[in-house]
Parts: structure tokens; sequence; C-alpha cells
């Protein structure tokens, strides 16, 4: 009896061990699964930049043979005087502003929703919440017939100022606001004769500034990969974005197959911005999310 009871014991000491090593292998095997499907069209854009239009027509993609992203790179820069760093540029200037007056106004409609007490407040910021729900795409039409209006069609403009404003980001905005300023911070500025526009800016956007860095990358994200918008808008091709830009040359491909390397290789190089934002900005991010989820 005392034998058995021992090995009983044994047996249940060491099976929550097992089972524990067990969960954790199962979950790392997921993650790193889930990470190698993410990575693998980042990993194949690596390798096919670096091929002429015969091997990667060829299928010849993850193999060294054909080794010559400089000579794409210069083909690139060669092609019609450089046109694609302008739509580069063009990118830049879309994303960069676009998102930095995009989080600026989304931060402070979002400071007004949770700082201020007004007639019929909760009911416009049900109509912006309705704004979450409406696909871009269906705004495309309208916001083309108000550029025909406005004469802002076919320049920066069209694609500038629908970018200024993200429901999602007051939304996130007003979220961030109550969670990290106080109210009693404010009444403090306000006793020591700071107006409500000097509060908003010199307390007020700085306490909330991980959510200002949160909304401007979804924001820059989602202008750089922008493409339907810029479709309506833009017929002059000095104005593209490189989305428009690389799906012309992909359309030229199907006639021309030299296009294949400029337009993979210019993928490669539009992935950039994306990546160093996310590497620059990510501790304000994370501070972010991590607040977001607390709240």
């Amino acid at each position: 009896m005392t034998s058995g009871t021992s090995r009983t014991s044994g047996t249940s000491r060491t099976s929550p061990t097992s089972g524990r090593w067990l969960s954790k292998t199962a979950v790392n095997g997921v993650l790193l699964i889930a990470a190698l499907y993410t990575l693998f069209p980042l990993i194949w854009l690596l390798t096919a930049a670096t091929k002429d239009a015969g091997n990667l027509l060829g299928g010849d993609v993850f193999s060294f043979e054909g080794f010559d992203l400089a000579h794409n790179l210069s083909e690139l820069t060669a092609y019609q005087d450089g046109i694609y760093f302008r739509w580069y540029g063009n990118s830049l200037l879309y994303a960069g502003i676009g998102a930095l007056g995009c989080s600026l106004v989304s931060v402070a409609a979002g400071y007004a929703f949770d700082k201020y007490r007004f007639r019929g407040k909760e009911k416009l910021f049900a109509l912006v919440l309705l704004g979450v729900l409406l696909p871009s795409t269906a705004l495309s039409l309208p916001l083309y017939l108000l550029a025909v209006e406005t004469g802002t069609v076919n320049t920066y403009w069209a694609v500038l100022i629908p970018a200024l404003v993200n429901p999602f980001g007051v939304y996130l905005s007003r979220i961030f606001s109550a969670g990290y300023i106080p109210d009693e911070v404010l009444e403090a500025a306000r006793i020591d004769g700071a107006g409500e526009l000097r509060t908003f800016w010199s307390v007020g956007l700085r306490m909330v500034m991980p959510g200002f860095v949160t909304v401007f990358l979804f924001q820059f994200t989602a202008i750089w990969n922008n493409f339907f918008l810029p479709l309506v808008m833009l017929s002059d091709k000095d104005l593209y974005p490189l989305s428009l830009g690389l799906y012309n040359w992909h359309s030229n491909a199907n006639a021309d197959p030299s296009f294949y390397p400029m337009v993979v290789t210019g993928s490669l190089l539009a992935v950039t911005p994306l990546i160093v934002a996310f590497v620059v900005l990510q501790r304000h991010w994370k501070a972010g999310l991590t607040a977001g989820s607390l709240k």
C-alpha cells in the first residue's frame, strides 16, 4: 500500500510539470509558425528583389543565382528620370503630413469629447463612431465630387485633406485622454492662469503623447498603403504615391516583363519607412497599447 501510494503521488507530482512543458512547447510552436508565416512574404520580397525578370518568372526566387540587386536599383533610379523616387517623396508627403495633422485633430477632438461638457456631446460622438463603420471605398465617390466642387482634383490637397479625418483616431484619443490626463492637473493649469488652448497644448497634449503616437502610426500606415483614393483623385503621374505608381508598373509588366524586377525592388523599398516608423516609435506605441488595455 505504501509503495503504491508513493508511486501515485510521484506520478501526480510530475504530471503538472510535464503538462506545463507540453503546453509551453505547443504555444511556442504556434507562435513560431505564425512568425514564419508573417515574415515569409518579406523574405520572398527580399530575395526576389535581387533577381532579373528571367529568374523571377522562372520561379527561381530563393536561390542565390542571379544576385543582382545593384542592377535592379540602378534600373529603378534611371527609369523616366527617377520618377519612382518622386512617387516615394509624394508618399512621404501624404503619409507624413497627413498622419501628423490627423493625429493632432484626433487628439484635440478626443480631448474635447472627454474633458468638456456640451449639449449633444454623446450624440455627436455616436456619429463619430458611425463613421468608423463606413468603408473608405464607399466615401471615395462623395469625396471626389466634393473635390470637383472645390477645384482640388488632381492636386496634393485631394489626398491630404481626406487624410486629416479619422473617426477611429478620435475614438482612441478619447480613451487615451481619459486614461492619461487627470482633471486635477487641468484645473491646476487653469488656476495658474492658462487658457484652454494653452492648457491643451502645454499640458494635455504632452500627457497624452503615447496616444498621439499610436494614432500617428495607424494613420501613417493607412495613408502609405492607401490606393483607391489616389486612384480616384489623381491623373497626373507626377502626383502619384508609391501604391499607385507600382500598380501602374505592374499593369505594364503584363506586356513588358522587364517591369517585374522594378516592381519587386520598388515594393521592397516601399516597406522601409513603415519598418523605421514602428522601430523608432515602438516605445511610445507599446506604452499606449498598455494604457489602453488597462483602461
